[in-house]
């Protein structure tokens, strides 16, 4: 993705328009971000294991603990004894259950694909999700992070940053609650189903719900203030 990158909005319906619009004014106004941070589909699966409940900051810290003692396969992961793997990975938190979690994709990997991660991720996209679903620890976020960002399919990642996002600028229903499907499905019914696409708009949903668009808002300066319901509300308010 650059921000060359331009998609037809003519005849397109009301929401197409308004996350194109919304996708573009983040690029423009935070660049391409470059993700997956790493090198290749391994460091994004182990990456988006570790990352659960943390920040990306602690995963990089245990990234350089498994690979100070060349542990950074899966076969070295399904190898190496649980209570050791568990303290390599000590600073991304939670970490007894996401050496569980890695032992788990390492030993179905071997177990139906011979160890071979391009065997998994090469599947239809459908039957990939799937797979990746049924492994312990391996929930909608991380699947489709898998997906994305390793497999390179288009199934857009929501996470609460996207939820912030979309219920403060008026496009997520009130009924949605928190529910991943219907917010996903927002996306998909919406947008071009564009691996590079789905891969930068997310990416940018993460930089502005980190920085302007907190739990707390920072709402000054934000490029969204225009057309965000919940800072349109606050601004009247505050003029009231």
């Amino acid at each position: 993705m650059n921000q060359g990158h331009h998609i037809d909005r003519d005849d397109q319906p009301d929401p197409a328009r308004r996350l194109l619009d919304l996708f573009q004014s983040l690029l423009q106004e935070y660049g391409p971000q470059g993700w997956w941070p790493g090198d290749g589909p391994l460091d994004v699966v182990i990456g988006a294991i570790l990352t659960q409940a943390t920040a990306w900051s602690n995963v990089e810290r245990a990234i350089a603990n498994l690979k100070a003692v060349d542990c950074w396969s899966l076969a070295a992961i399904q190898d190496r004894p649980l209570a050791e793997l568990s303290t390599l990975i000590r600073p991304a938190g939670y970490f007894n259950a996401k050496a569980r979690k890695l032992k788990s994709f390492a030993e179905q990997v071997y177990s139906q694909h011979g160890g071979d991660l391009s065997a998994l991720l090469s599947q239809d996209a459908g039957k990939l999700r799937v797979e990746l679903l049924s492994i312990h620890g391996i929930g909608p976020e991380t699947a489709d992070d898998i997906l994305v960002y390793a497999a390179e399919r288009p199934s857009f990642v929501i996470d609460s940053y996207t939820r912030r996002i979309l219920q403060r600028l008026g496009l997520a229903e009130e009924d949605w609650g928190d529910g991943y499907d219907h917010y996903q499905q927002f996306f998909h019914r919406h947008l071009p189903p564009e691996t590079p696409l789905f891969n930068e708009f997310h990416a940018l949903l993460d930089r502005h719900g980190k920085d302007p668009c907190r739990k707390v808002p920072r709402c000054a300066g934000c490029c969204l203030r225009s057309v965000c319901a919940w800072g349109l509300q606050q601004s009247n308010a505050t003029a009231a």
